[in-house]
């Protein structure tokens, strides 16, 4: 079955916060109607090599985007590539980082800030440029690209968990607020995503220590959540720990495409 995906990826949220402070996604997948793992991100566990990891299904030594400092177009297919390849629409409510991977390097804000070119890699953006952008304003960025242009591939990419994490430390109470603010607008936004037949996953980049940190191999920097809400998908969590490169390949099974053979790893749905 083809279905059109919304992949949200909250920049920095870790595993723990996740299922402590993700009321509403939990109480989805105790209920049945998400599934939720346990994923390890590939290393280092930095933002710009691992947006593109989960986009790729590829790890940062192989795709050699291995620093938040290496700014350059991505080299490997991608869930964009291949969904714009196939004739599909992409869209991304996202940081500039990412127009800087998949459209233009480096990112030029009077031009690309706001995209709706049908021949670019992300045909649909709304990207930002300051890492405290409001996450409200950024779903309500998203929703409106998915009411206007209805995207079969959605990149949602709010920053608020990262930003306020590195502020307080990632056992803060500012930061498990923000993680709360996150799932209110989960809240608000998947049910409306999901009537307009929209699969949704919900995934983070890394996770955050006490000291507002990551990058590092531990636990509180690699784990994070996984969760899927779409038709078909069985309910319920999942115990075993999965690998962030399967994310990529379940977004394009999940669109009824392909995976390409640099994305090694299985579909998880």
């Amino acid at each position: 079955m083809t279905r059109p995906v919304v992949l949200v990826l909250i920049d920095g949220l870790g595993y723990e916060t996740a299922i402590q402070r993700l009321g509403y996604m939990e109480g989805l997948a105790a209920a049945g109607v998400a599934r939720r793992w346990r994923m390890r991100t590939e290393l280092p566990s930095l933002s710009r090599p691992l947006y593109e990891t989960v986009h790729t299904g590829v790890a940062p030594h192989e795709h050699g985007i291995t620093s938040n400092d290496t700014v350059r177009l991505s080299s490997q297919p991608s869930v964009f590539s291949v969904a714009r390849a196939a004739g599909r629409k992409t869209g991304a409510a996202a940081y500039y980082w990412f127009s800087e991977l998949y459209n233009r390097a480096p990112f030029k804000a009077l031009h690309d800030i706001e995209i709706d070119d049908p021949g670019q890699i992300i045909q649909h953006g709304r990207f930002y440029q300051h890492s405290d952008f409001p996450d409200s304003e950024l779903f309500h960025r998203a929703a409106l690209l998915a009411d206007r242009f209805r995207p079969d591939f959605l990149l949602v990419h709010p920053m608020g968990a990262d930003t306020t994490g590195h502020r307080f430390g990632g056992r803060s109470k500012q930061y498990e607020t923000v993680a709360l603010q996150i799932d209110n607008q989960l809240a608000a936004h998947l049910p409306r995503w999901r009537e307009a037949g929209y699969d949704v996953m919900v995934t983070a980049d890394h996770g955050m220590d006490e000291h507002g940190n990551h990058g590092g191999s531990v636990d509180i920097h690699c784990l994070v959540p996984f969760y899927h809400v779409g038709a078909g998908v069985k309910g319920g969590i999942v115990p075993d720990e999965v690998s962030q490169t399967s994310v990529a390949p379940t977004v394009l099974n999940a669109m009824g495409l392909a995976p390409p053979a640099s994305m090694k790893a299985r579909p998880l749905t």
